[in-house]
């Protein structure tokens, strides 16, 4: 368990800043305690000072996990976000999509969203924006890339992809072995 180097810390940022943003900071500087993130493992943990100073204590071959998986480096030294960082992704998201509830399922199954399932989308919206991927419930279900802009979302035919999938929470089931 260590901070992360200044190449990560960049490599990480930048690809959480294309779905939250400048909110990146909101995460960091919460009320109700410090919170940092710390690597073990390649992966990267988002964790609370407290439980970070306790684990500490712990070796690092007896250390699982800490804290929240934020994702990990690959091989390449780029960076892939987990579907457990959803719960924190979500509040700060500025590009969102909805999606109908007979898309859901095929969503949640790891297929990209059709034109034919979108039901709403943020305006203003870039192509390979990073979005979150809510239910017309406000439930999000995960996260992808926008494959098309707004604008041409609105014309574009019914079959067409709007949203690259990328980590949904259908994969807690579909990779309960591997997900740590």
């Amino acid at each position: 368990m260590r901070p992360l180097t200044e190449d990560e810390t960049r490599t990480f940022f930048e690809k959480l800043s294309k779905y939250i943003g400048e909110n990146i900071r909101l995460l960091i500087d919460r009320p109700d305690g410090t919170y940092c993130f710390r690597l073990h493992k390649d992966r990267v943990y988002y964790v609370s000072e407290h439980i970070m100073k306790r684990a500490a204590n712990v070796s690092r071959e007896n250390l699982i996990s800490m804290g929240t998986c934020f994702g990990k480096f690959t091989k390449t030294g780029k960076f892939r976000l987990h579907i457990t960082a959803l719960d924190f992704l979500a509040p700060y998201a500025k590009y969102k999509i909805w999606v109908k509830p007979g898309a859901e399922q095929t969503f949640l199954y790891g297929n990209h969203v059709l034109k034919s399932g979108l039901g709403r989308i943020t305006e203003s919206t870039n192509q390979y924006q990073g979005v979150v991927v809510y239910s017309m419930g406000d439930i999000p279900l995960g996260f992808g890339v926008a494959a098309k802009s707004t604008q041409e979302c609105r014309r574009t035919d019914p079959m067409s992809i709007v949203c690259f999938h990328q980590a949904d929470i259908g994969e807690y089931i579909r990779g309960e072995d591997t997900l740590t």
